[in-house]
């Protein structure tokens, strides 16, 4: 190979492989892109000049599946385009080891469990093997964890970086982030700071989602509906006067929390009974009759039980009507212990009894059964299959807790704001654009502010400590807040400022808050974190906002929604001005790929198979926001164009051109377009003049996958059409003048070619462009057409089709005759229209040699499909095979 030198102007000689081949190719230039810089970022710069990406930071504690090489291709395509066009690109790259899945994975691998309570020990190193048994793991502090989750994190990152640099992402390494490390969560406790001073971020004790599992408070966006079987229970209130008012529920344990009856205003069974008391069953406590449009006539008999709380609808007739609360279940899923204070003592108490200290189920068997005995069950329970909320990550039924938690503002409780992000959504420009209505129809469909903070261990603390009153109570109306050069802080182990440690949880003294920040808090900072937000202000300047984030469409609600609200509140800006959007991976069912349904297909295999150009090109080959189908046929395909490449491109050098050879190059002594006197060589320039202006035109709409089909196309073309019958004339057969013609022809192509190939099949074009270039195909120009698009101004790219069908004719009547395709033509008529006929004669020449014909006739002629008819072929004798 000739030395290939980063910066030298040209290899000294052209030189290829006598068997080119892919394998190989992904350790070799990986590792050379790596050690030349050859996607380093520039800091010194101007905004103008950058393109910036917001890359997602995948799970470090996961593993990598089909489905991460399918989107992040589809990034990395756009960052190398943007790069060729001259952009100076930021591209990171970020790890998400902040949250339950590195939570869980830490604790299994080393045996320990955090307690943010714990001192943190210097030094401290976890047992060897872990213990079998849970309860004999480890206790550590918050910070002993964090430090053990850096650890393993290198270790799983390195595998996802080699996964990622073998499949050609061409981020900057030297640029990467933790979003658990001290610049993430510095970044993240700021940001929650800066919104708490602005009034965007609040503490409030109200009712909110609560998994009891894990016990932690959770998100609107981070619940979602399961089809569960449940029963109707038809259940008699009583009026004064001893009527019955049945009511039906599927959740008659929460009868002890009634606290209303509750039906439309324009339902007219139940006019009488607005304003009036009923006395719940079992329990005896007296409640009201209320009215409110959110009741549904249809629904049951019409009238429901309010309780609180049984469901967020519960929740909004408890705070509209202005409802006292009876909360009864507790964070730990069971009813509480102790008689409430609006049961009466006697058989209402008694019968409470009998659900005291019981879970949620054990309770509603008990109470169906007093209910029986009571007579209060009208017939027996109504099976039935209903949505019911559950937690993104939890096996077991959200319940409503009333809690103390923390919120940032989003619009669910104000129409000016929620009318304001609307409008930076309208700011950004949406691949595909129909995504946006998504983004839309959550925030319309918001019924309260982003819950931000998380009753678990391990995460980015809550910044915040709070002064004990002479009681040893804590004041939150006055939390005590770090200075901005504090941070990173843990409050379960750094004194408040101004605090002894030996003051902590003593009267007088402080108490720190015990939550973390939600994970989705951290990530939607992920601008910030990357473009150096309040840190380095130098580089804020020039990659915020940035250009892009790439995404699945199944996290507009909570990636992409929740960024939004953070850079409007701390940057009154937009986070990006574009946003692609990725579709899913579809099992051969058409079902997503996912871990949970065990259907993903591992990287490793299929990269190993064919090769990553091979499954860049199926990633490549999908639209953004289109769920595609895992295809290993398309992946075969790839391969087979990548190999084509190789080969074809060996043809053309093997012709003896050079860099010279190509029009308008970037040597002095370039090939001038002059040099095109053949009118087939020239049509061929023209047509790939259109492929450059509409691959350009379909890339700066984010349409990648169009620009990809155009090349590819003129490529098949080229090299089945164009060689076969330029051949006799690249071998020099019609004088040195028509040579230099198709050389320059070849050799400008190949250069363009492996310009508009280099996004999708990176190692394949770098690995051609090394046998007779200097330096990367990746840093060079995008292609333009200008340096011979005066030359071909006048040409019709229709002569290269024209005379491939014509070609095609010939070899069918070959194939048709049963021989070989070298045999020849005496004679043959091709039948076409005029302006058909005028194409062919300005490749004539080039289609008689290619196709071995001695003598062809040109008639003007109507074709039914618009075609060309190839008749009266003549064809010599065939050769006969030696006697061996």
């Amino acid at each position: 190979m000739a030395e290939n030198t980063q910066g030298t102007d040209t290899p000294t000689t052209v030189n290829y492989p006598d068997k080119p081949a892919l394998e190989g190719l992904e350790e070799k230039y990986s590792q050379q892109w790596r050690e030349h810089g050859t996607f380093a970022f520039n800091p010194d710069t101007t905004r103008e000049q950058v393109y910036s990406i917001d890359t997602p930071p995948p799970t470090a504690s996961g593993s990598l599946h089909v489905g991460h090489m399918f989107s992040y291709t589809q990034t990395d395509v756009i960052a190398r385009y943007q790069r060729m066009t001259g952009k100076n690109v930021f591209y990171p790259l970020g790890w998400d080891d902040n949250g339950l899945p590195t939570e869980r994975r830490v604790q299994n691998y080393y045996g320990v469990r955090c307690d943010p309570t714990y001192s943190y020990v210097e030094g401290y190193r976890p047992p060897e093997k872990p213990a079998k048994n849970q309860r004999d793991w480890d206790v550590v502090s918050r910070k002993n964890f964090i430090e053990l989750c850096e650890e393993l994190a290198v270790e799983d990152e390195k595998v996802f970086e080699h996964l990622f640099a073998t499949l050609g992402l061409s981020v900057d390494w030297d640029r990467t982030y933790r979003t658990i490390d001290d610049h993430s969560r510095k970044v993240s406790q700021l940001a929650f700071l800066k919104d708490l001073q602005a009034g965007s971020a609040y503490m409030a004790e109200a009712p909110t989602m609560w998994d009891v599992t894990f016990r932690t408070a959770v998100a609107q966006a981070e619940i979602e509906d399961k089809e569960r079987e449940g029963a109707y229970h038809r259940v008699s209130f009583h009026r004064p006067d001893g009527q019955k008012v049945f009511i039906e529920t599927t959740r008659p344990e929460l009868l002890p929390s009634c606290v209303a009856l509750v039906a439309h205003p324009d339902d007219e069974r139940y006019q009488e009974l607005f304003g009036t008391t009923v006395r719940s069953p079992l329990f005896d406590v007296e409640v009201e009759v209320k009215a409110h449009p959110l009741a549904q006539p249809d629904k049951g008999s019409g009238i429901a039980m309010i309780c609180t709380f049984g469901d967020l609808t519960d929740v909004t007739w408890w705070r509209e009507l202005e409802l006292p609360t009876r909360a009864l279940i507790g964070r730990d899923g069971r009813f509480a212990s102790e008689n409430p204070e609006w049961i009466n003592d006697g058989a209402p108490a008694e019968r409470y009894a009998n659900v005291a200290g019981k879970t949620v189920f054990s309770a509603q068997q008990a109470v169906v059964e007093m209910l029986r005995d009571s007579g209060d069950l009208e017939g027996e329970p109504t099976k039935i299959t209903h949505p019911v909320n559950f937690y993104e990550k939890g096996d077991k039924p959200l319940e409503v807790v009333t809690s103390r938690q923390w919120y940032i503002r989003n619009g669910g409780r104000d129409a000016e704001r929620r009318e304001a992000l609307i409008n930076r959504g309208r700011e950004m420009t949406w691949h595909p654009g129909f995504m946006r209505s998504r983004y839309e129809n959550w925030i319309e469909g918001l019924n309260g502010d982003w819950l931000i903070s998380r009753q678990r261990y391990f995460g980015v603390p809550i910044p915040v400590w709070y002064p004990l009153n002479n009681d040893g109570d804590p004041d939150y109306a006055n939390p005590i807040l770090p200075s901005e050069d504090q941070l990173p802080v843990d409050p379960a182990a750094d004194a408040a400022p101004g605090f002894t440690q030996d003051q902590r949880d003593v009267p007088g003294g402080f108490t720190g808050d015990p939550d973390v920040l939600d994970t989705w808090a951290t990530s939607s900072l992920t601008p910030q974190i990357a473009a150096g937000w309040a840190v380095d202000e130098d580089l804020h300047k020039v990659t915020f906002p940035m250009d892009l984030r790439p995404q699945g469409h199944d996290i507009i609600r909570t990636w992409l929604f929740s960024t939004a609200v953070r850079s409007d509140s701390l940057e009154n800006s937009v986070p990006w001005t574009n946003t692609a959007l990725s579709g899913w991976i579809l099992d051969p069912d058409r079902k997503k790929m996912s871990k949970s349904k065990g259907n993903v297909v591992v990287p490793n295999e299929v990269l190993e198979k064919y090769g990553s150009d091979a499954v860049r090109y199926w990633a490549a080959s999908a639209r953004l926001g289109a769920d595609t189908a895992y295809d290993e046929g398309q992946m075969k395909i790839g391969r087979r164009l990548a190999i084509k490449l190789l080969n074809a491109s060996k043809f053309v050098l093997g012709q003896g051109v050079t860099e010279a050879s190509v029009i308008g190059g970037d040597l002095a002594d370039a090939a001038d377009a002059s040099v095109l006197t053949n009118g087939l060589d020239r049509a061929l320039l023209a047509r790939l003049r259109e492929v450059v202006t509409q691959s350009s035109g379909a890339f700066a709409q984010y349409e990648y996958a169009r620009a990809l089909q155009l090349t590819e196309s003129f490529f098949w073309t080229f090299t089945d059409d164009y060689v076969e019958l330029v051949k006799d004339r690249a071998y020099g057969a019609r004088g040195e003048a028509e040579q230099a013609s198709v050389h320059a022809a070849l050799a400008t192509t190949l250069d363009t070619l492996l310009r508009l190939f280099a996004p999708f099949i990176p190692f394949a074009t770098e690995e051609v462009w090394s046998w007779w270039r200097a330096g990367s195909v990746h840093r060079a120009q995008w292609p333009t057409a200008e340096s011979f698009a005066t030359t071909v101004s006048e040409a019709d790219p229709g002569v290269l089709t024209t005379v491939g069908q014509a070609l095609s004719g010939l070899r069918k009547s070959k194939s048709e005759a049963k021989v070989k395709q070298r045999t020849e033509v005496l004679s043959a008529t091709i039948t076409g229209t005029a302006a058909q006929v005028a194409l062919l004669e300005v490749g004539l020449e080039d289609l008689k040699a290619a196709g071995n014909a001695r003598e062809l006739t040109l008639a003007e002629g109507t074709v039914g499909d618009g075609g060309l008819l190839v008749t009266d072929v003549v064809l010599a004798e065939p050769e006969e095979t030696p006697a061996g």
